[in-house]
């Protein structure tokens, strides 16, 4: 919803880009401001946390095509331009520049009303919709937006600050969050130019990796190598697990490479599951042996069954 004080506000000049940038670089200058002047990068600073308002605010409006537009020409109609609501003084303020008359009291509702959405001949602000029109106050424009948590905040959740342009809000991450979840924040948006319901803010969530642990559903995925001979002969090994002590699993004789072992309940703890930890078996073979391993192996190859692993795989490709 366009605002009165787009006409004195440069969101450009704001950003430090151009009128032409193109989403994509006009996102990557945000993010990097975004970074710069974060209040929890600048604790206690007041102008950080105003200018990030400031670079928040901007952003918000020229990220959307359509605010983009609009901003636009609420712009080219005149810098520092104002305009308000007929009150008990009447008419429109400073509005006489735009059109070369002091004297000029001129009818604009068809101006604003292409400009901001209202339906033919509704006259700027005689109506309870205030800039759309009729219809009643419109809700505040909502604030779309990302955060980044690592893969343990996601997993047991989390109460994080968030900067805004209406100050630092706390975010609440449920337990159980995964990638790409959005989170909404309602009230903490935009005000509403016209009497109306404040916007929300909108989160999408992006869960960083993690070097051991891979989420599958509300289960938790685990590659454990163990040894040709551990594989072969059957043992008992320790698996990691998400609350950090390891828990014993037996691996049958005979176990081959990619073998999923189940342990119920060590997953992912939500309101409405809890998952299971997957620990997929990967056969580890030496990268180096000495001769009278070597040599063993070799005996050992000599023993064992005469087959082919892959007699059935060949035989399957040629029908």
């Amino acid at each position: 919803m366009a605002s009165q004080d787009w006409f004195d506000k440069d969101f450009y000049k704001t950003l430090g880009v151009s009128k032409d940038i193109s989403d994509a670089e006009l996102k990557k200058v945000y993010r990097k401001l975004a970074r710069e002047f974060h209040p929890d990068s600048n604790a206690g600073d007041a102008k950080a946390e105003a200018k990030f308002k400031e670079i928040s605010e901007a952003y918000s409006v020229l990220s959307d095509a359509t605010q983009r537009k609009e901003y636009d020409q609420v712009r080219a109609m005149g810098s520092g331009a104002r305009f308000t609501a007929p009150g008990a003084g009447g008419g429109y303020d400073n509005m006489s520049g735009m059109f070369g008359g002091g004297q000029q009291q001129a009818d604009f509702g068809d101006i604003f009303g292409n400009l901001f959405g209202q339906g033919g001949g509704s006259r700027f602000g005689q109506s309870s919709g205030g800039f759309r029109g009729w219809g009643g106050p419109t809700k505040g424009q909502d604030i779309v937006s990302g955060v980044t948590v690592d893969f343990f905040e996601a997993i047991h959740g989390d109460t994080m600050s968030l900067g805004t342009p209406g100050g630092t809000v706390k975010v609440k991450i449920p337990a159980g969050t995964v990638d790409g979840q959005k989170i909404r924040l309602r009230g903490k948006g935009h005000p509403s130019q016209d009497g109306g319901a404040p916007g929300d803010i909108v989160l999408t969530v992006t869960v960083g990796k993690h070097p051991v642990f891979e989420r599958d559903g509300d289960n938790v995925r685990v590659n454990v190598p163990v040894t040709f001979v551990e594989a072969t002969l059957g043992a008992t090994i320790e698996v990691p697990t998400l609350e950090g002590e390891p828990v014993k699993l037996k691996v049958a004789p005979g176990t081959p490479s990619g073998r999923v072992l189940r342990v119920k309940g060590r997953g992912v703890k939500t309101a409405k599951a809890q998952g299971d930890l997957l620990a997929v078996v990967q056969v580890a073979v030496p990268s180096h042996l000495d001769a009278k391993a070597t040599e063993a192996l070799q005996a050992f190859a000599a023993a064992a069954p005469s087959e082919n692993p892959r007699a059935d795989l060949l035989a399957k490709a040629r029908r």
